[in-house]
């Protein structure tokens, strides 16, 4: 009878909790909608990419290399919050933990793993960074589904920066560790010998567009859902009683953009471990 009551009882937890998080998500489409479509009253004045502008927390003037701009504000609460979660959320360090520790230690566990399996242990000594990157990314596109905020993973400066930091130190990793060695990176042994030196000029090109590829991907995923976001809710504001198609599209991609956001952050982190594997053992 006991069991039966205890599975009772989480069972109603669970779904509470279900019923909240639902709940949540709905209120941030409303609010997302609410305020999207305030400029729209007058007629179909659609401008998604207006949402990506930069500018500064203070005053009209231009934005220079030390201005406090909004993207500022939002990487800020990124760090902010990864910071909340990662020393508060563990602080207690309890045998029963709570949940902030479970998520915490859920995703330590997670990115460590993928590390290990990826480029092996070898690679262990960059997890740290690595685990900081895939935080980064996973807060701050997390933090842009609030609605009016914004998104610094939708520009390619953060994206690039974030990139390159992993291209050029894979690069300077790879001759460290293994010397003019790691240049067999682009050897193809495996292949005919007649054949080599063509694959060997398309592994280089294809080395170095990495960092593009790296970067625009995630800043293109994410400006993407973003501007979509925006179309259908400027249906949304005038269409009038016919606004349940959109209003239903709105949800339907707000869902989709939270997958996103956790993907394009998996997708960054595992890639940023392939290059780490080739940098560690390049030979083919």
């Amino acid at each position: 009878m006991a069991t039966e009551s205890t599975n009772s009882s989480n069972t109603t937890k669970s779904g509470n909790g279900r019923m909240i998080a639902f709940g949540l998500i709905a209120l941030a489409v409303v609010l997302y909608i609410l305020g999207l479509t305030d400029s729209y009253e007058s007629g179909l004045s659609i401008k998604p990419m207006d949402q990506f502008a930069v500018y500064p927390l203070f005053g009209d003037g231009p934005v220079r290399w030390y201005t406090p701009t909004n993207a500022t504000l939002w990487m800020g609460l990124a760090v902010l919050s990864i910071a909340v979660l990662m020393v508060m959320g563990t602080g207690g360090r309890a045998v029963i933990p709570s949940r902030s520790q479970s998520m915490a230690e859920l995703a330590y566990g997670f990115i460590r793993k993928m590390v290990e399996d990826v480029a092996g242990k070898d690679a262990l000594p960059y997890f740290p960074y690595i685990f900081t990157a895939f935080l980064f990314i996973l807060f701050a596109n997390f933090l842009a589904l609030i609605p009016t905020s914004f998104s610094p993973t939708s520009h390619i400066a953060v994206t690039v920066i974030l990139a390159l930091t992993v291209f050029i130190s894979v690069t300077v990793i790879g001759f460290v560790k293994n010397g003019a060695t790691f240049l067999s990176l682009f050897w193809v042994t495996s292949a005919p010998l007649v054949l080599r030196p063509i694959l060997a000029v398309i592994e280089l090109i294809s080395y170095f567009v990495r960092p593009v590829s790296h970067s625009v991907r995630l800043a293109g995923a994410v400006m993407a859902g973003h501007a979509v976001l925006k179309v259908f809710a400027g249906f949304a504001g005038v269409m009038g009683a016919a606004s349940v198609a959109p209003i239903i599209g709105v949800i339907a991609i707000y869902g989709l953009e939270v997958l996103v956001a956790a993907i394009q952050a998996y997708v960054f982190t595992i890639l940023t471990c392939v290059y780490l594997k080739d940098a560690l053992h390049p030979h083919h």
